[in-house]
């Protein structure tokens, strides 16, 4: 029986199936239906945000990587946008506990539309608005999120807006309500006032009366925080004693390090202190920092009256035995900020929007809709005169933390002297 395959019965024009035989290849019988074969299709690929070692942003690249394929009970996002925050810095150091081996994707937080739905997922639809909190993997054009972590985004918001929310205020509103649980008249202490879950602490507070929140902020946020704390602090913690000398409910420490220690001496009786970040660990690039703080024994929690509790949205979500039924629990605290948003509550501190492949640093939004910044020319370096450079850093960074040493200790002789002062009145 012949094989040839006749154009005209397959209802085809004989100019449509010349070509084939103009290729130049063989029309043997027992070859032309495979040379008539369509070739297979490249793999599609999107743009990801990847990091190949840890350390400076020299190891963060943009890279094209093979579109992801959809697992049992996870939604394909198509992002518009993602969120930065200060965990994503700290991922990118190496100083996060088990972090994922290098090459991954990198970003906890992003929005867009859903592409595709496994057949397992029935309250998700392809189409839906939704903001997501992944494990990694959230900073590229395709991200695969399991069912649990996605959320629709209400028809009145815009997605700028919930990928600004989402993240920082489902912190703050875990620390303000379930934590903390701060009541009327209570006194607050907050470091990094002027920082996205700061901000948003600061704006939950503001529906409790009488609460003082005693903000502290570095110099750069001091305008944001002015509007937000009624009381501002910056520089060393050690003048909290004359500022709150009664003592303060709630401390919400992002920093760590010595700061715990001072934190902890300002608590009144039942008075809770939480840490929620370790900031610290990040700027002084030294672990041992942690030995600086004092070890507080059960005992000594009995006899202060006074608890010590630690928060990390992350490992609670994805890591921790236990976190399923305990975030299936309290999934209504995401629906819960977007009713805040849409009463005025919820508000989004924007600092700067960019393209995803323009570099940044601290609470910004990615736009994947962007078309990145021009960068100026700069001479091509050689190694000699990277190494110079790094050489250089290193050296203010050195003169930085020395000055800002001499300075603290110089405050804090001033403060001894006004104290030594006041006693002989």
């Amino acid at each position: 029986m012949d094989t040839q395959a006749n154009p005209e019965a397959k209802g085809e024009s004989p100019a449509e199936a010349k070509p084939v035989q103009e290729a130049g290849q063989d029309s043997k019988d027992s070859k032309d239906s495979k040379d008539t074969e369509a070739p297979k299709e490249t793999p599609k690929e999107m743009r990801a945000v990847v990091l190949n070692g840890f350390g400076g942003l020299k190891s963060v690249k943009i890279v094209r990587r093979p579109e992801p394929a959809l697992a049992d009970g996870e939604v394909l996002i198509r992002v518009q946008l993602c969120g930065v925050s200060f965990q994503d810095v700290m991922v990118r150091q190496g100083v996060t506990e088990a972090p994922p081996k290098t090459p991954f994707i990198l970003g906890f937080e992003c929005a867009g539309v859903v592409a595709a739905v496994a057949d397992d997922v029935k309250n998700i639809k392809v189409g839906d608005r939704v903001v997501a909190l992944p494990d990694h993997r959230a900073w590229a054009e395709l991200v695969p999120v399991s069912a649990k972590y996605v959320y629709k985004v209400p028809e009145a918001m815009p997605l700028q807006e919930a990928a600004a929310v989402t993240m920082s205020y489902t912190v703050a509103y875990l620390l303000v309500h379930d934590l903390a649980n701060i009541a009327s008249n209570h006194t607050v202490l907050l470091y990094s006032a002027g920082g996205a879950v700061g901000q948003a602490v600061c704006a939950l507070l503001k529906n409790i009366e009488g609460v003082t929140v005693v903000g502290i902020a570095s110099k750069n946020n001091m305008k944001a925080s002015k509007t937000l704390s009624r009381i501002l602090l910056t520089g060393p913690a050690m003048f909290m004693q004359r500022v709150v000398a009664e003592g303060v409910d709630v401390v919400l420490d992002s920093q760590g390090g010595e700061e715990c220690n001072r934190g902890y001496t300002l608590l009144k009786p039942l008075g809770r202190y939480i840490l929620f970040g370790n900031a610290h660990i990040l700027f002084f690039m030294d672990q041992n920092v942690w030995w600086q703080v004092d070890k507080v024994s059960p005992l000594r929690l009995y006899e202060d009256n006074r608890g010590i509790i630690g928060f990390n949205l992350r490992r609670l979500l994805h890591h921790q035995v236990g976190r399923l039924t305990w975030w299936s629990e309290r999934r209504k605290v995401v629906e819960a900020v977007f009713k805040l948003w849409q009463s005025g509550v919820v508000k989004a501190h924007i600092d700067s929007t960019y393209a995803l492949e323009d570099e940044n640093v601290g609470k910004l939004l990615l736009d994947l809709s962007m078309e990145p910044r021009p960068r100026p020319t700069t001479p091509a370096k050689t190694k000699k005169g990277e190494k110079e450079e790094e050489k250089k850093e290193d050296k203010e960074n050195s003169e930085n933390v020395a000055k800002d040493s001499k300075e603290d200790k110089e405050e804090a002789k001033t403060e001894k002297e006004e104290e030594v002062k006041e006693s002989k009145k």
